[in-house]
């Protein structure tokens, strides 16, 4: 049985990305395709071999749909490569004009690759170069036809074998999607000193809401939260509390989260950063939810069922929580490791 040609495509995101931006930008990819392999800090790869079926698209069809989405969402223009494989992806994209597309088909990846030197092929450096170069080897071309044991007396087995695969226009590796966090944080660095305890609520706040998006995005729930306090004068406090629920249910976050502020006792403290962090990570369909006869508990859970949607088709500040209204851009950055 004949393999299914992949297709792959690996995008220059021309933007100075926040991590909370670039990982915006994984999720919408992964509307689009599961196989999507972030390359920080401003490029992405996609499989989309599965998802042309689905979409009923050309390969350069669905790049091209990728590419509308980034620019309509978040203003984001992007160069980009399609090949059959992970480097000639990579490759093309490095070679594109900005706002271009680069397709190399496989029956033309030899063609294409012959001329292009030797410095544009994954893994030769400055020193292979030149040591190649010194005996009239400066092309992928010139390579991909040198015979394999003459290669190898110039650069040994190992890395000979390795050059001439790539030289062919080969690799094997898959887009492997990242492995889930094992705990997820936003951070809100504030632009001055926070004397306000209705701003520092309302920082707080923003943030467990974050973090549910984030929580819900990844179908996962927290067990814990730690929020952490850092003033002005560079000290920090920081207090831990288990959820009542292992949950992802941004007013259930916020619960938890205020209480840990309002324990603090901050008063008219001088605030300059807060940070809420999420542990205890599951997937939500291992959870035991809590049985509740409150039938707004339901109804809470479509709105935020249905403003995630939004926020996936229209971007990140399509919907915000009321108490949110009118105070500003959301956490400078969220973070997972």
């Amino acid at each position: 049985m004949t393999p299914r040609r992949r297709h792959i495509a690996h995008l220059h995101l021309h933007a100075r990305l926040s991590e909370e931006q670039y990982a915006h930008i994984i999720e919408l990819m992964s509307d689009i395709t599961p196989h999507v392999q972030a390359v920080p800090p401003d490029a992405v790869q996609l499989d989309l071999t599965s998802a042309l079926r689905y979409f009923d698209l050309s390969p350069y069809e669905a790049v091209h749909m990728v590419k509308m989405r980034l620019t309509a969402l978040y203003g984001i223009d992007s160069s980009a490569g399609l090949a059959g494989n992970r480097m000639l992806a990579a490759m093309a994209a490095d070679a594109s004009a900005p706002a271009a597309t680069t397709w190399v088909p496989a029956e033309r990846a030899a063609q294409w690759l012959a001329p292009r030197p030797l410095a544009a092929l994954p893994g030769v450096g400055r020193g292979t170069a030149a040591t190649l170069g010194k005996y009239g080897l400066h092309t992928i071309g010139q390579i991909a036809d040198l015979p394999p044991a003459t290669l190898q007396r110039l650069l040994g087995s190992a890395q000979a074998r390795l050059l001439a695969e790539r030289a062919r226009g080969h690799d094997p590796r898959p887009v492997v999607p990242a492995e889930p966090a094992e705990h997820l944080s936003a951070d809100h660095v504030l632009d001055r000193d926070c004397l306000d305890p209705a701003g520092q609520h309302r920082a707080v706040l923003g943030l467990a809401d974050r973090l549910g998006q984030l929580l819900r995005a990844q179908d996962r729930v927290a067990g814990r939260l730690t929020l952490t306090v850092r003033y002005a004068d560079r000290s920090s406090t920081t207090r831990t509390r288990a959820l009542p629920e292992s949950t992802g249910h941004s007013p259930a976050l916020a619960g938890t989260a205020l209480a840990l502020l309002a324990g603090l006792g901050l008063q008219r403290a001088r605030v300059r950063a807060f940070s809420v962090r999420a542990d205890g990570l599951r997937p939500a369909d291992t959870a035991h939810l809590q049985l509740s006869l409150d039938p707004g508990a339901d109804r809470a859970r479509a709105v935020e069922a249905a403003a995630d949607r939004a926020r996936r088709r229209f971007g990140p500040g399509a919907v915000r929580p009321g108490t949110l209204a009118g105070a500003g851009p959301g956490p400078a950055s969220v973070t997972g490791c």
